[in-house]
């Protein structure tokens, strides 16, 4: 059975115009993935609010996973707050694997969402540089712009249906509905 290491954000700091935060929201959208996962037959680990980034990345490292999946949404830099839009996917610069991820990441994703998609290579996020699975980053979108974070807030099962679409396609299994 394909297992993944499911890794929502654990910025509880990092504030959501209108209430609530980055680890809130992602936590929810994990929780929406669940039923997906194992509807597709695919087992999953996923990190503990109260850990910190190393000890997820050394959790995910410790276990023997088929990727690696951190979900996270964006913020602009204090010059541009608010004024940003899109989603954007990372992969570690040289893995082919965690590449053609990010792609099927992107490709799902834009039949939801309404605005940019980007896939970009980095040698500088931890989660993506440091995990042993192939890993994949994605800022689902910027949680400081009202309409990015109100389409996170009313699309949390369609975010979910998408990455899980995503990971059994990268898996080569079957996506099934679960049952309602």
């Amino acid at each position: 059975m394909p297992r993944i290491y499911l890794s929502p954000s654990l910025q509880e700091f990092n504030p959501y115009v209108n209430g609530g935060n980055e680890e809130y929201y992602m936590n929810l959208v994990a929780d929406a993935m669940e039923p997906y996962l194992r509807a597709s037959g695919i087992d999953f680990v996923r990190n503990d609010p109260e850990m910190t980034l190393r000890q997820a990345i050394n959790e995910s490292n410790a276990g023997n996973y088929d990727l690696h999946l951190a979900l996270h949404s964006n913020a602009s830099p204090a010059s541009t707050a608010g004024q940003n839009q899109g989603a954007d996917v990372y992969y570690y610069t040289t893995s082919q694997n965690g590449k053609r991820f990010a792609d099927i990441i992107a490709n799902n994703y834009e039949d939801i969402y309404p605005r940019s998609v980007d896939v970009l290579p980095t040698t500088s996020l931890a989660e993506v540089r440091d995990t042993n699975a192939p890993a994949v980053l994605i800022e689902t979108a910027f949680h400081d712009n009202t309409q990015d974070a109100d389409w996170i807030r009313n699309n949390i099962d369609n975010i979910a249906r998408s990455l899980s679409q995503s990971v059994a396609e990268y898996l080569g299994v079957p996506f099934v509905e679960p049952n309602s």
